[in-house]
């Protein structure tokens, strides 16, 4: 669990001069770290109905800094809940692994990446290392018009990254060349997070004059011992979430702080997302 740093007072003038604006309050204290670490499985389902993901935020000019971390995977499980709500509440009591559960425990992995990615753009770090903000984290990216979505999109010196949470209480998750493996049982994990890259890059590059923007895929891991790689030969980075804030941080440079200012620009309008 990420232990917060000492509290500090506001300091309102390092963030708004380096333009990140203040994490929604909504989300930052009405969830409890310690009860999504209890949660004993592993994430959604492998597969499922396209129709189980929120639709994409309705009306024009949508603000993406809003939208709660988790909150699509939640908004599935709190169908599911409500089309059963007498079997979930008894899967509940019982411990039980259905459906509704992995939903649940996929929202609760997200908000626990999202607490470590705070690290990013919290301005006591600005005052450390004397030095602005200059990194913003978008939550729940709806993308498309099926309900899709990114978990989480980070925009900052290092360039842009996407990046898919996986929750795995307990397990073990080892890193290959060219594949991840839960328990043993291979994953879609690096190809998933390579699509999603490439996606993230094309629209992006479409709404921001149509330069190259070249996206990192990234797996961040909740709740299981990671072995093995750090990056697979595809790229992609898979690390647990804690170490997330610090792989990214201390990566290469490759945007000014004026092209992170631009491309965040336009990643955090919807419509950005729904090519």
């Amino acid at each position: 669990m990420h232990i917060a740093p000492p509290r500090q007072p506001a300091d309102g003038a390092v963030r708004a001069a380096a333009g990140v604006p203040a994490p929604p309050p909504h989300w930052l204290f009405d969830d409890d770290p310690d009860a999504d670490l209890a949660v004993p499985h592993g994430g959604p389902p492998a597969a499922g109905p396209a129709t189980a993901r929120r639709p994409p935020p309705a009306g024009e000019g949508h603000d993406l800094p809003a939208d709660r971390p988790g909150q699509a995977a939640a908004d599935v499980a709190a169908e599911l809940r409500a089309a059963t709500p007498i079997r979930s509440a008894l899967a509940r009591l019982l411990g039980l692994r259905t459906r509704e559960r992995a939903w649940r425990v996929g929202a609760a992995g997200e908000r626990i990446t999202a607490r470590h990615l705070r690290r990013l753009t919290d301005p006591w770090w600005a005052r450390l290392t004397d030095r602005s903000t200059r990194w913003h984290v978008l939550h729940a990216v709806p993308v498309g018009d099926q309900g899709a979505d990114i978990d989480h999109v980070v925009l900052g010196p290092a360039g842009v990254a996407t990046v898919n949470t996986k929750h795995h209480p307990g397990a073990t998750v080892w890193v290959g060349d060219h594949v991840v493996t839960v328990n043993g049982a291979a994953t879609f994990y690096t190809r998933n997070a390579l699509t999603e890259a490439a996606r993230a890059a094309r629209l992006l590059a479409a709404a921001a004059g149509g330069a190259p923007v070249p996206v990192r895929p990234v797996t961040a891991v909740v709740g299981a011992r990671v072995t093995g790689r750090r990056q697979t030969r595809d790229g992609v980075l898979i690390v647990p979430a804690p170490q997330l804030p610090r792989a990214l941080r201390h990566a290469r440079r490759t945007l000014s702080d004026q092209r992170v200012h631009e491309l965040y620009a336009v990643a955090r309008q919807a419509d950005t997302w729904r090519g």
